[in-house]
């Protein structure tokens, strides 16, 4: 961004990939905004439709600076990371190219951030509020109290909070913990909000709803659904629960079991897929081994059944 400038507060950060038919929601929703004090980035995944076309008809009457950047085709994980790496603002408020925001989210959340003292922001990665459907339902479940500080890690296992959230997170601590490249594919946003958790940054977790929550069958939610065609990414997950989570077991068991099965079933389908597990990742201490024990003829079942039910789709 040019020097003359002013720093924006917020980055807004849309990595995108041939979604020009979904990309003039979310203008239309950043031009509705309350506040002004924001970039618009989009980081294109190699798009071959019309987007750079579409994005450059906005950017000369937005009202707002709009950035567009043009990566080859890598995954949404790559574009995220460079658009945190160009970003200008403090915050960053990652909105995928099909959702909303709500008018005044923008000014909501950094009435919230300013809430926080600012010799106290620093031990902060995040403001989270919710997510409403476009029938302004809300998904999932609302935080115990209207404004509640803790680590996600926290909010997840024992407040035992669910549902689709949203808000805006620090640059800053995004920058230190970027989503891992070296692996291909689907990796969850989860092991990025978790590294943060355990490194003891907080959050303040708010019941205001901030964003308008679209569910596609393409939208990017629906990849880790998709158990053998994601399996990487979620033996990933089920790794980091039952080897860097296992602190907050005595709050959910039954989630650190199903894990704990997920671990074998992933494996098995990384095995058939000729996948080695990746180098450095082995189960260390007696906890994590006893629970993939224990549950290893469960995570072998659901295995199977996923076998049958491919070769039934076939």
């Amino acid at each position: 961004m040019p020097d003359t400038e002013p720093q924006p507060l917020f980055t807004v950060l849309t990595p995108t990939y041939n979604r020009a038919h979904t990309l003039p929601r979310v203008y239309r929703s950043l031009q509705e905004q309350t506040s002004r004090d924001f970039e618009w980035r989009i980081v294109d995944d190699g798009s071959t439709d019309d987007t750079r076309v579409l994005v450059e008809s906005w950017q000369e009457d937005a009202g707002f600076p709009i950035h567009y950047f043009w990566q080859p085709n890598q995954h949404k994980k790559s574009a995220f990371n460079r658009g945190v790496e160009q970003a200008a603002g403090e915050l960053i408020v990652a909105i995928d190219s099909d959702d909303t925001l709500d008018p005044d989210a923008l000014q909501a959340m950094a009435e919230v951030w300013r809430g926080i003292a600012p010799q106290e922001r620093g031990r902060y990665a995040a403001v989270t509020g919710l997510c409403a459907r476009p029938d302004g339902t809300i998904v999932g479940d609302r935080y115990p109290q209207d404004v509640q500080d803790m680590t996600s890690l926290d909010m997840t296992f024992r407040c035992n909070v669910r549902g689709e959230k949203f808000g805006c997170l620090s640059t800053e601590v995004l920058r230190r913990f970027p989503f891992p490249e070296e692996f291909p594919g689907f990796v969850p946003e989860s092991l990025v909000w978790r590294a943060i958790a355990r490194a003891g940054y907080l959050t303040r977790f708010v019941n205001k709803v901030f964003r308008v929550y679209y569910d596609s069958p393409d939208a990017l939610s629906h990849q880790g659904r998709q158990g053998r065609q994601h399996a990487l990414g979620l033996w990933l997950l089920a790794h980091d629960t039952v080897a860097h989570c296992l602190p907050w077991f005595r709050f959910r068991p039954r989630e650190f079991l199903m894990a704990a099965a997920r671990y074998t079933r992933f494996s098995l389908h990384l095995r058939d897929a000729g996948i080695p597990r990746p180098q450095g990742r082995a189960l260390k201490g007696w906890g994590a081994r006893l629970l993939v024990g224990i549950m290893w003829p469960a995570g072998f079942a659901l295995y199977l059944r996923d076998r049958r039910q491919a070769g039934g789709a076939g």
